[in-house]
C-alpha cells in the first residue's frame, strides 16, 4: 500500500495497518472537484501549441524525405498521420498521469469515473468522442457549461470526468 494515495484518499497513520488508513463507508468520502470549462478550455490551448509545434515537425521531416515536393492534394497518408500524432499526443499524456502539459499547467486531470486511470483502449475512444462532440461546432464540449457535474459530452459517452488535480474537498 502507498503512503501517499495519489491525493484521491484520505491517508492517514494507523497503527492497525502500520501506516495508512483507507477511507471507508464508516469515514467520510472525498468529492473530486470538477474542472470548469474555461480552465478546460485554457488547458487545451496550452496543448494546441505544443501540438502545433509537433506538426510542424512533422510536416519538416515529409517534406525532407520528399525532397522538398509538397504532398499531393487529396493524399491519405499526411491528413491519417497528422491524426494519429494528435492520438499519440492526447492518449500518452492521458493514459500516463492523467494529465497533458496544458491540463499539468492548470491544475486539471483525466480520470475514469471510478477514479482509475485510463487505459490505451479508454483513451482513444475518448479521442474519437471528442472529435465527434466537436464536429457540431463545438457544442458537444460546451455542453460543460450547462452540464451539472460539468462534462461534455465526450465525457458522458466514456465514462470519465475532468477534475481539478488535487483540489478535494469534504462533501
Amino acid at each position: 500500500m502507498k503512503a501517499c494515495c495519489d491525493g484521491l484518499l484520505d491517508c492517514a497513520p494507523s497503527p492497525a495497518l502500520g501506516s495508512v488508513r483507507i477511507l471507508n463507508a464508516d469515514t467520510p468520502t472525498l468529492a473530486l472537484e470538477p474542472a470548469s470549462v474555461w480552465r478546460r478550455l485554457a488547458a487545451f490551448c496550452y496543448d494546441l501549441l505544443v501540438l502545433t509545434a509537433l506538426v510542424v515537425c512533422f510536416t519538416l521531416v515529409a517534406l525532407a524525405v520528399r525532397v522538398g515536393v509538397a504532398v499531393p492534394a487529396g493524399s491519405w497518408w499526411f491528413p491519417s498521420c497528422l491524426l494519429a500524432i494528435a492520438a499519440a499526443f492526447f492518449c500518452g499524456f492521458w493514459v500516463h498521469g492523467g494529465q497533458t502539459l496544458g491540463m499539468r499547467a492548470w491544475r486539471i486531470r483525466v480520470l475514469r469515473d471510478d477514479g482509475g486511470a485510463l487505459t490505451w483502449a479508454q483513451a482513444l475512444v475518448r479521442f474519437g468522442a471528442g472529435l465527434v462532440a466537436f464536429l457540431p461546432a463545438g457544442l458537444g464540449l460546451w455542453w460543460s457549461v450547462f452540464d451539472s457535474a460539468k462534462r461534455g459530452w465526450h465525457d458522458r459517452w466514456t465514462g470519465t470526468r475532468v477534475v481539478r488535480a488535487g483540489a478535494a474537498s469534504r462533501r
